[in-house]
């Protein structure tokens, strides 16, 4: 790898890694078919380096949220028992699964991706909301950094989450990503978690799926230091200032925008895998 290969895949991991913390997706959407697209790499080998590189999104990513109180750690931790379970399935089938599956299944997700970003709207809890729940321990609240109001929620809908959240590891480890793509509109849509706390909640979890998905793919020799070096230190650097952002910015046009750029990937993906059938 030249040193000008090196810096780009960094920059590139940069970009990941700030949409990533942002939107609680830990990056892997755009790092894979960053790597394969553009750089040419073996898609199993793009989905390793991916994985890694989402371990230290969350790293970074996570301390502040906690320190904001956004994350969820109850929550967090019960969904990621099936999470975690979830990805230690999809690494190991992902190394026997014929790359343009890969590519048209990584497609398909990125297609939901873009529909979530698209009908994305925030859930609130009205006031004297008083409902009593099994769950009244994983509820909780934050201040929100835009408005300075309290947003209190109650968290509905576990069994739904568990076997989402299942889902959600099984991707992770068959393409590479955080589980994100599908945890945070699980939360949002059907748990009922407001959107900062469940893109907070997202990226506290994130990294132990992506490990548990790095690991299959360590054993089995996937992960190539050269490639993933600059994916790593692309990504803590934009992590870091994509949690400064989300303190600051409305995330709805950011949203609209990164669609746009997911359908194009999409397509492309589309195209590079049909291309084996």
């Amino acid at each position: 790898m030249t040193p000008l290969e090196f810096g780009l895949i960094a920059a590139m991991s940069t970009a990941a890694g700030f949409i990533g913390a942002l939107l609680g997706l830990g990056g892997g959407i755009i790092i894979v078919p960053g790597l394969t697209l553009l750089f040419a790499q073996d898609m199993k080998t793009a989905i390793a380096a991916s994985l890694v590189s989402v371990i230290a999104t969350s790293s970074s990513a996570a301390t502040v949220y906690v320190q904001e109180n956004l994350t969820n750690i109850r929550l967090g931790m019960l969904l990621e028992i099936a999470t975690t379970v979830g990805a230690l399935v999809g690494g190991a089938v992902a190394i026997y699964v014929n790359n343009r599956y890969l590519y048209l299944l990584f497609a398909a997700v990125m297609l939901y991706a873009a529909w979530t970003m698209i009908r994305h709207r925030d859930t609130k809890k009205k006031t004297g909301d008083s409902e009593e729940s099994t769950n009244n321990r994983l509820n909780g609240e934050y201040v929100d950094p835009i408005t300075g109001h309290t947003v209190a929620y109650t968290v509905k809908a576990v069994p739904v989450g568990m076997v989402g959240s299942l889902g959600a590891g099984i991707m992770s480890g068959l393409l590479g990503v955080g589980g994100g793509i599908v945890k945070v509109p699980l939360m949002n849509t059907a748990m009922k978690v407001p959107i900062r706390a469940a893109i907070a909640t997202s990226n506290f979890m994130i990294g132990v799926t992506a490990a548990s998905g790095a690991l299959v793919f360590w054993m089995d020799g996937k992960v190539d230091p050269v490639v993933t070096a600059p994916c790593v230190i692309g990504v803590l650097l934009g992590a870091r200032l994509g949690t400064i952002a989300a303190g600051k910015l409305r995330t709805r046009m950011l949203k609209l925008a990164f669609a746009v750029f997911v359908l194009i990937t999409a397509y492309q993906m589309v195209i590079h895998g049909l291309r084996g059938l």
